[in-house]
């Protein structure tokens, strides 16, 4: 049994809320629908009463019959018996259709909280969790509460109808209906039994549907890798084992939840049989009368029915809040980037200060520690450094994806804690390693930060790069189809148009984390212009891969286990014949054996190029 929970623990940011907690913020997201609601209420009034009319009207037609009443009411009875089924019909698609119309408001506000919340989550939070989790509790676990919201008010017409049928009951025999009543306990104290196992396995199924979420998440994201490796039979057998987990967990909730109503159910046989035999001794002895005594079993049944689906219900809501309640984690999860301010950004002029910084991704993780550095405003500085030096640390630092622990960071002399973090990255232009196009055209990917600008200054832009001649080799130029993550672009016409997005951005701090994919030289000449063309109207950080942008930077900055060892300009630090020498002999000397340039002559990286003719 153990295996089939395993990985299934919580995740690190969930938390457990009492019911309290939980209802009042759900009413939170109901209260701005009171009048749907009020609808949905009188609805359901009229239902229970008509649900619970019948059988008293019933009963009382048998009544008069059995003691020789007035027979010219029969025909009324059975009118009103008709009318309430009838018109209860009606009533119902008013009570549905408001209460899925309220209800479907209420998914979507959640939801878009939801994904709002995942939204704002810093950078280190997606390191640690699985983005298919998260999309199960946004998508999976609202569903599930929906359908809980909807039984309830199903539920309430089964309430109304117990309270209506119990007072009738009284007006049989009182004896009786007391002993009703003391026995009811039994049936809530039975269901309050199923109710931490169903909400222990509700949460057990939801974290189930996370780890399917996850692994189909991966093998999409992956299946070329899976597909170059001849892996397909590998990641099947491991999506059949996790969706053998899903099974197993799922059979048990099923079996736990399918459980409920029957016991219930066996429970109140019990009761209604000892309530029979009672009442029959009562009647044998003239304490009741026969047709009181047959009355009350008639209705005690009709009566059983909406207190079991009453006590049911209570572990099916918990089921419920056990669903609401991932959610709720998500939503109250605070990030780890945390501003001391939101003040307005003036326009940058891209000076960077680090201070003291020091910085881990994890306690035994240090990356950074008692960092200064000093960039000038429109200066370009490559970073270099072997891997798990802090190159992307400092990126991710001047970004605010990731907290520092300690240290100040400033940006034109303000504290980058004070800033309003939306308004302060509009004003940055990021390039990653492996660019991220988003399924659509290759105008569409360019406007991504600038919705506004038109198709001619798109069209100019990307003219100004190598004339434009890599947008020649695409089928329909800038509205050629990019597919999912770019996939239809080599990795050189990927990083072009990642280029361009940031150059019609026109930002104040340029951030580069260069992809060390092999690219031939006349994509590698086009990619240095559109660095060129960001580079001279802005603040550079480059984590260069590439020695043409190595060459290119005013400032090498050479690190190692977080510290600064080195820097200056290429010709500085070759004459060192120190720590950049030997990064050079080993990464970049390679690139300067043959190097063609766009213009077609050959030459040696290490020595200037021949004058143009």
């Amino acid at each position: 049994m153990a295996a089939i929970f395993r990985g299934l623990d919580a995740e690190a940011y969930d938390r457990q809320y009492n019911d309290r907690e939980l209802l009042n913020r759900i009413f939170q997201y109901f209260s701005p629908y009171r009048r749907q609601w009020f609808i949905i209420i009188l609805c359901a009034v009229y239902q229970s009463i008509a649900g619970a009319g019948a059988p008293i009207l019933i009963a009382e037609g048998v009544n008069i019959m059995a003691d020789n009443g007035d027979p010219t009411l029969i025909p009324y009875l059975i009118f009103a018996v008709f009318f309430l089924g009838t018109s209860n019909w009606g009533i119902n698609w008013v009570r549905r259709r408001n209460t899925s119309e309220v209800l479907q408001d209420v998914i979507l506000n959640i939801r878009g909280d939801a994904f709002a919340a995942a939204a704002q989550q810093d950078l280190s939070f997606y390191d640690k969790f699985s983005s298919g989790r998260i999309v199960s509790r946004i998508t999976s676990d609202t569903t599930d509460f929906s359908q809980v919201v909807e039984l309830s008010t199903d539920i309430f017409n089964q309430v109304t109808t117990a309270l209506i049928l119990i007072i009738y009951l009284f007006t049989i025999e009182v004896r009786l209906t007391l002993t009703v009543l003391s026995i009811s306990p039994i049936l809530v104290i039975a269901a309050l039994g199923f109710r931490r196992l169903a909400r222990r396995v509700t949460r057990q199924a939801s974290r189930a549907i996370g780890e399917v979420n996850k692994a189909v998440q991966e093998v999409v994201t992956g299946i070329g890798v899976a597909k170059n490796f001849r892996q397909e039979a590998t990641i099947y057998n491991d999506f059949t084992a996790v969706n053998q987990q899903v099974y197993g967990i799922n059979v048990r909730r099923g079996f736990v939840m399918a459980n409920i109503f029957p016991t219930l159910s066996i429970l109140s046989g019990f009761a209604t049989a000892a309530l029979v035999y009672f009442g029959g001794l009562s009647a044998a002895i003239s304490l009741i009368t026969i047709s009181a005594w047959y009355l009350f079993v008639a209705t005690i049944d009709r009566f059983w029915f909406p207190v079991i689906n009453i006590s049911s219900f209570w572990s099916q809501f918990q089921a419920g809040l056990a669903a609401i309640e991932r959610v709720f984690a998500l939503m109250d999860t605070e990030p780890t980037v945390k501003q001391t301010a939101s003040n307005p950004v003036p326009p940058l002029k891209g000076k960077i200060s680090f201070q003291n910084i020091a910085f881990r991704y994890t306690e035994q993780e240090q990356i950074l520690t008692n960092f200064s550095l000093d960039i000038p405003a429109g200066e370009t500085i490559a970073i270099v450094g072997h891997t798990g030096a802090g190159k992307s640390s400092l990126i991710r630092l001047v970004a605010r994806f990731y907290e520092f622990q300690a240290g100040q960071l400033f940006i034109d002399d303000h504290d980058i804690r004070t800033f309003d973090l939306a308004a302060y990255r509009q004003q940055l232009g990021i390039v990653s390693q492996v660019p991220f196009l988003f399924d659509g055209t290759i105008a569409d990917n360019i406007r991504y930060g600038q919705p506004d600008i038109t198709d001619d200054a798109i069209l100019a832009m990307a003219r100004r790069i190598g004339n434009g001649e890599w947008l020649d080799t695409l089928p329909q130029g800038l509205n050629s189809h990019v597919g999912e993550r770019g996939s239809r672009l080599s990795m050189g016409q990927r990083q072009l148009v990642a280029l361009i997005r940031v150059l019609v951005q026109k930002p104040s701090i340029f951030i580069l984390d260069e992809a060390t994919a092999s690219i031939d030289p006349f994509t590698e000449s086009q990619i240095q212009e559109a660095l060129d063309l960001i580079m001279k109207q802005t603040t550079a950080i480059v984590i260069a891969h590439r020695l043409s942008t190595v060459r290119a930077a005013d400032r090498i900055i050479v690190l190692s286990q977080g510290d600064i060892i080195e820097q200056g300009n290429h010709d500085q630090l070759m004459a060192q014949a120190g720590h950049y020498a030997n990064l050079y002999d080993t990464y970049f000397r390679h690139q300067s054996l043959s190097y063609i340039n766009s213009k077609g002559w050959e030459q040696t990286a290490v020595s200037p190029p021949p004058p143009s003719p």
